[in-house]
């Protein structure tokens, strides 16, 4: 442990043990799944959550309880208004202000890890669409008041995912160039311009389109759902085929349609979904159920390809790894020299710009190295963009190791502040934290050293067996059945490609980390 010139802590890497044990197990899942055939007949299984002894009454009463949903609204929204109230009139020191300590080190960590037990959760309860509901429907859950909004279809050249790539470049440009996450005042801002574009396009377009195509925060958790445990799913998929209402999709007298424009009976993917439970209200049958299955199943086989979600899929594996990047102590003298080098100054916003740019285009270039290498080996006839598209999928479970073993890092090592901000959010006469405090903060962990790193390490190597599993599943589907060893060879560039991101993943895990407040 120790202290930058600038008072920043720094926090040792995950050991080089730990770093070789991965890169072993990389080495021999890689060319045993690279070798051996994906069993293309295999069924994801699945277990009703209601059916689980002992609790399953409650899982079943909270899953279908509207007044349940509506105080865990309230009360995200009231941190929420904590947030922007602090935030604008509280401290501007970032690690004694509940703005960005809950907002940076709980929330934004937290979400991901959120992810990995309970799927896209989050979006139910998020405060930013409970804000705009209140403000043009003024009321937290049912049908929208006649009149109340204009309800108009989103542009063609809107209904993709575009704009919510935009925006999550646009944030992280936000979070890590301008420096947001060490102004109270900036985050609470910037929570306020969520909110307009939030109830913007609540008021002015149908269902949620927000959630369904701009919200970056949703469309991560979207992503993210495809490899958690938990899915909304038919009980029978026999019933959804003989409806004729479709109740899940248009709502009913007292339900809202589904916001994100989905049908239970066709679904296949948690992509969209929200979790926000209207399917299960306004269907007649009770035929909507949550329920345990294997994960990654949707990532591995399920999930189709979409162009505009590859090319999101690819950014949250390069916009994770960035994250990372800049949290690196060599990172600010890799900035000044650039700035040095084009003559940059003031805040260095053109240097950061052109290493977020780098830092976007080198992952999307090997990957496109990558499809067109199995394209050419393989010979396949199948359109590039195709193959881009299916293989997309292998940036996921990639990213999602990378995220959690990166964010478990904040909770367990920054978690500590958040009873402190808590009792005096406004940070009222609190000074900023000396050495010792943050030394303090810092060894004060929930997990012991060793399982930090135990599960980080876990995490990485879990990524890339998955990734592996994409490969081998997606790979086959696409390649012909003949000739074995032609097959080996032309997925070979997709496992160097997973390999080496998983090898730069595990490279920034056992470097010193700055931790930001």
């Amino acid at each position: 442990m120790s202290v930058t010139d600038s008072g920043e802590m720094i926090h040792p890497g995950l050991p080089l043990a730990w770093g070789l044990a991965v890169l072993a197990s990389m080495l021999l899942v890689g060319g045993v799944m690279l070798i051996a055939r994906a069993d293309g007949e295999s069924r994801t299984r699945h277990f009703e959550l209601a059916a689980m002894p002992g609790i399953g009454g409650a899982i079943s009463y909270a899953a279908s309880s509207t007044w349940l949903l509506r105080v865990l609204k309230l009360l995200f929204l009231a941190l929420f208004l904590l947030i922007i109230a602090s935030g604008l009139y509280g401290t501007p020191i970032p690690e004694r202000n509940a703005a960005t300590v809950l907002t940076w080190n709980l929330w934004w960590s937290g979400l991901i890890v959120s992810v990995f037990f309970a799927g896209s959760i989050w979006c139910a309860v998020c405060p930013w669409n409970t804000f705009a509901n209140l403000l043009v429907n003024r009321r937290l859950t049912g049908r929208a008041r006649r009149g109340s909004r204009l309800v108009l279809r989103v542009p063609k050249y809107l209904r993709n995912l575009w704009p919510a790539l935009i925006m999550f470049i646009g944030l992280t440009w936000l979070e890590l160039g301008v420096g947001v996450t060490v102004s109270p005042y900036a985050t609470a801002i910037l929570a306020l311009v969520i909110v307009i574009l939030a109830t913007a396009s609540l008021a002015i377009f149908e269902r949620r389109a927000f959630c369904r195509f701009f919200c970056p925060v949703g469309r991560t958790v979207g992503f993210y759902s495809q490899l958690a445990p938990v899915e909304q799913r038919p009980r029978d998929t026999q019933i959804c085929a003989d409806c004729t209402t479709l109740e899940c999709y248009y709502g009913s007298e007292t339900v809202e349609p589904c916001p994100t424009h989905q049908l239970m009976g066709r679904m296949r993917q948690n992509t969209f979904c929200t979790s926000c439970g209207n399917c299960a209200r306004s269907c007649p049958e009770s035929n909507v159920v949550w329920r345990l299955r294997s994960p990654s199943a949707e990532a591995i086989r399920d999930a189709r390809p979409h162009w505009d979600e590859a090319w999101f899929m690819l950014g949250l594996l390069a916009l994770t790894g960035f994250h990372g990047l800049t949290m690196m102590a060599f990172w600010d003298g890799w900035i000044s020299a650039l700035a040095r080098a084009i003559g940059d100054s003031g805040q260095l916003l053109t240097s950061f710009s052109l290493g977020l740019a780098a830092s976007l285009a080198a992952p999307f270039l090997l990957y496109a190295a990558a499809v067109w290498m199995t394209c050419r080996v393989g010979g396949l006839t199948t359109g590039f963009a195709t193959v881009f598209s299916r293989f997309a999928f292998v940036a996921l479970p990639l990213a999602f190791a990378y995220h959690l073993a990166h964010n478990l890092n904040h909770l367990v090592r920054e978690g500590s502040s958040l009873s402190e901000v808590l009792v005096n959010p406004f940070g009222q006469g609190a000074l900023p934290l000396g050495d010792m405090e943050k030394h303090v903060r810092a060894m004060d962990m929930a997990i012991p050293h060793g399982w930090v790193h135990a599960i980080q390490a876990g995490l990485v190597a879990l990524g890339f067996l998955i990734a592996m599993r994409v490969i081998q599943s997606r790979g086959q589907s696409l390649l012909p059945q003949d000739g074995r060893s032609r097959q080996i060879v032309a997925l070979a560039p997709m496992a160097l490609f997973a390999a080496g991101m998983t090898a730069f993943h595990l490279w920034l895990l056992m470097q010193p980390m700055v931790m930001r407040l």
